[in-house]
């Protein structure tokens, strides 16, 4: 246990996250219109000192807060880096993009801030309530930010879908959490573990409230069968908030769900081994329908949405196959996480350099992209080759990790389902490059597309050529030599497991 002030100083980076976002929202007040520009390049500064301060004043620190609601240790620390370091590459993807086509600089980056906060603490949080408190934190920022496009009414709609079903999957999970409080009388993570190994008999009730938990939580990472908002909030969405629904919000949620299992679940090893059944139908399910729907898929954001609710279906295979005896599955689903999220900023900062240039979204568009963009054509290749998982690229390394793991705790099927959805992904992918380098470009009104956008022959901004250079080259460096990455979720997975 700790004091009130050690309180106050282990959660330093989170007050001054906060801090940051109200100083982002203040200093927009005074800037005039055509210095908007310098919020992005605050939010990153700050987001970047918060990161040092994170590594210096919470490196080996192992301690739970308030009576065991929040725990500051190596797997909050390393979702804290993760999520800050993502929220820096986010931001600068979105720079050319927020200038050109919204309004309200100063609310986006702030709204970006405040959601980051609330990962960092889902991250940290080791009781439900607690949790489901920062999980809204985080919903309520991308609420506004998924309809930031406000004068189109495709943002709109979206917008208002996923405030619909993001309202209905928080009061399932809220009340979900009254069931379980009802039947046990507890609500932190590892007093349900207790509660759980204990009973001799599970009251119904406390069947059904996991039930609702984890059925919250699915709608949040889009898993088959509650998947339905993803594609139309995805393609609503503006492109850098759409990137960040595809990585942040779900890398949050796999956050929270890790410690939920690892601590609430697993070491009630019997309950859990039932519980990993649903887990295996529901990976199985995803994977296959998120990769199955993306070949049919036209519009750039509707595939990458089925896509993310492919990858969504790998991840939850990493957390069926999590036990008391090995960290491997952890090790896993974390290493990818990390490696998804790289590849996947890549793949939409490519995305985001050709809408800014033509504002457009379809796949035919991309024709002939390689003729005029080659390194923008390049970097979108390695992203996609590293999503499929081919050699040399994180894709491959990442899911070989993840497939051996689930397959060395006896769940060899579900890793031979996963290597099938990671082979129809392939087919996909493919035809993306199969337009970008192989098909002519298309014409409008049979005028060339360059002479339409003459924004074709020129490359990228400089914030976005600095995401796709290091995105690329950090896709290659967990391709060849994933090591250090893997030493750092190694500690983390102790620290969640222990």
């Amino acid at each position: 246990m700790t004091s009130l002030t050690e309180n106050l100083d282990l959660l330093t980076p989170e007050f001054a996250l906060a801090g940051l976002a109200f100083l982002v929202f203040a200093v927009d007040l005074f800037l005039p219109e055509g210095k908007k520009g310098y919020l992005a390049w605050i939010s990153i500064a700050g987001l970047i000192a918060l990161i040092l301060v994170s590594l210096v004043m919470l490196w080996d620190e192992d301690e739970t807060l308030y009576n065991g609601l929040l725990a500051v240790d190596a797997f909050a620390l390393f979702f804290k880096v993760f999520f800050m370091g993502m929220g820096v590459f986010i931001i600068l993807s979105s720079v050319d993009f927020v200038e050109r086509r919204l309004k309200h600089q100063g609310e986006f980056y702030g709204l970006l801030l405040f959601s980051i906060l609330g990962m960092n603490v889902m991250a940290q949080s080791r009781e439900l309530l607690t949790a489901y408190i920062a999980l809204e934190l985080l919903s309520f920022s991308l609420y506004v930010l998924a309809a930031y496009a406000k004068d189109t009414a495709v943002s709109n709609e979206s917008a208002l879908k996923y405030i619909i079903v993001g309202a209905v999957s928080s009061a399932i999970l809220l009340y979900g959490v009254s069931m379980v409080y009802s039947t046990i009388g507890v609500t932190k993570f590892e007093a349900i573990a207790v509660g759980l190994e204990l009973s001799t008999e599970v009251s119904p009730a406390l069947w059904v409230g996991v039930g609702l938990i984890l059925v919250g939580l699915m709608f949040k990472v889009s898993a088959v069968p509650f998947h339905m908002w993803a594609p139309d909030v995805y393609e609503g969405a503006p492109y850098p908030v759409t990137a960040y629904l595809a990585i942040g919000s779900k890398a949050a949620a796999f956050a929270l769900i890790l410690r939920l299992v690892g601590e609430g679940f697993v070491p009630a090893a019997e309950r859990w081994e039932q519980w990993q059944v649903v887990f295996a139908v529901l990976a199985t399910v995803t994977m296959l329908v998120g990769n199955l729907v993306a070949l049919a898929q036209k519009n750039l954001k509707r595939l990458m949405a089925y896509s993310s609710i492919g990858h969504a279906g790998f991840l939850l295979a990493g957390i069926t196959a999590m036990s008391f005896d090995s960290s491997l599955p952890s090790n896993g689903v974390m290493f990818y996480l990390v490696g998804y999220s790289i590849t996947n900023l890549v793949v939409f900062a490519a995305i985001i350099s050709f809408f800014n240039m033509t504002g457009k979204e379809m796949i035919a568009d991309l024709g002939g992209l390689a003729d005029h963009q080659p390194f923008l054509a390049a970097c979108l290749a390695m992203g996609l080759f590293s999503l499929a998982g081919l050699p040399i690229f994180a894709g491959f390394t990442m899911k070989f990790y993840l497939f051996t793991a689930v397959a060395s705790e006896g769940y060899l099927w579900l890793a031979a389902v996963a290597i099938f959805a990671s082979l129809i992904s392939l087919y996909y992918y493919l035809q993306i490059l199969r337009q970008v380098y192989i098909e002519p470009a298309p014409t409008e009104n049979g005028v060339a597309m360059i002479e339409v956008h003459p924004d074709l022959t020129k490359p990228p901004s400089l914030s976005l050529l600095a995401v796709l250079a290091s995105g690329a080259g950090a896709i290659i460096w967990l391709g060849v030599y994933p090591k250090p990455l893997i030493d750092a979720i190694e500690a983390a997975s102790r620290a969640l497991l222990n």
